[in-house]
């Protein structure tokens, strides 16, 4: 499983990073309202009101098939963010008869070229898994690419521009929620000390590592968060050496906010008889590595939203999406075994946020230093 590199708004990504965590999404449906946008083009289709709607999606160029092109900038085996980004789209274009092409590994002075020769493969969509391959935008304004629809996880400085639907969540709510999780459990057992183990720091593992001790100080004030940067969000040994560390000075809970170096650090926790938490995927089933807090803002939550509205003809070029914990399906946080005392908690907090009664923006500055 992995975070993703939610950027901008502290979403968009831990993308080429966390296997990338948080960050961004596309919604179904009006959930939440439309940025202003640049007017699209005439001619590419429907005008809506905050929006296009390309003409006659999801065959958009009109030969008889529909195909979904998928650029990542990582392992899309990584059995967490991107991969969970691949593996929606094949899913659900397997359940519509639609193909799938896919490409990982795509460093971002390819992107440009890679979208380029997706285009040229006559695809209908092309999906960019995370921000990073930012670079690649430019060909949709270009004639290779007439005729495509694009989905682009947004970040703070990726353009809205009419060819484009933009998709993104906000990392301090799921953050937030997943620290009040975390701080549920903690209460229980009467524990004060948490970790947190994460990649490089930057930015968005920062932002996330302040949001999640926000979120456990709203329930045990007290709290104390370790926070680890290994420098790697992939290398299992250096997530090994970090939540190794971190249980020898008493953490009951450490969060790999990681990539492909998540469950290396899950297991260690397992072994060791602290609580652990997904960077974006719903993992309570799992048994190897075990997790007791589900935190989900997978892209492929998101992108297979996109997927549906696209399937019926409702997937708008030229907005952006903005999903919102308590508001959308996702984000959401899930405490893999609850007491109900404990689920009655965190579904009120998520609806508090959600209504606006809980501002994560003032609790995360108000606690989360």
């Amino acid at each position: 499983m992995a975070a993703h590199h939610r950027t901008g708004r502290v979403t968009a990504a831990l993308t080429a990073c966390l296997a990338s965590v948080a960050l961004a999404g596309c919604a179904s449906g009006d959930a939440t309202a439309p940025r202003a946008t640049t007017p699209a083009p005439a001619g590419t289709g429907a005008k809506t009101d905050g929006g296009t709607v390309l003409a006659g999606q999801p065959d958009v160029n009109g030969d008889g098939k529909v195909v979904i092109g998928v650029l990542s900038p990582g392992d899309i085996n990584d059995k967490g963010y991107y991969q969970s980004f691949v593996d929606t789209a094949e899913q659900f274009a397997t359940s519509k008869g639609w193909t799938i092409i896919k490409r990982g590994g795509v460093n971002t002075s390819e992107a440009l070229n890679a979208a380029r020769a997706l285009c040229r493969q006559k695809v209908d969509m092309v999906a960019l898994g995370a921000a990073d391959l930012r670079d690649a935008i430019p060909a949709s304004e270009e004639p290779v690419c007439a005729g495509t629809a694009w989905y682009v996880p947004s970040s703070d400085n990726i353009p809205q521009t009419p060819r484009i639907m933009l998709s993104t969540d906000e990392a301090d709510q799921s953050l937030l929620a997943a620290g009040y999780a975390a701080g549920l459990l903690m209460k229980e057992k009467g524990a004060t000390k948490a970790g947190f183990v994460t990649g490089p720091e930057v930015d968005f593992t920062s932002a996330a590592a302040r949001a999640f001790r926000a979120g456990i100080r709203l329930v045990v004030p007290e709290a104390t968060l370790t926070v680890t940067y290994s420098g790697d969000l992939n290398d299992s040994a250096k997530a090994k050496e970090a939540t190794q560390a971190q249980i020898s000075q008493g953490v009951k809970v450490v969060y790999p906010y990681l990539g492909g170096a998540t469950d290396a650090s899950a297991e260690l926790a397992n072994a060791s008889g602290v609580l652990t938490l997904t960077p974006g995927t719903d993992r309570c089933a799992s048994t190897g590595p075990r997790f007791d807090v589900s935190v989900l803002f997978s892209p492929g939550d998101y992108f297979r939203a996109a997927l549906e509205d696209f399937a019926a003809a409702k997937l708008r070029m030229g907005v952006e999406k903005v999903w919102k914990l308590g508001v959308d399906p996702f984000p959401t946080v899930r405490i893999c075994e609850p007491t109900p005392e404990q689920e009655e908690s965190l579904k009120t907090f998520i609806a508090d946020v959600g209504s606006g009664r809980v501002d994560p923006k003032a609790e995360v500055k108000r606690l989360g230093s």
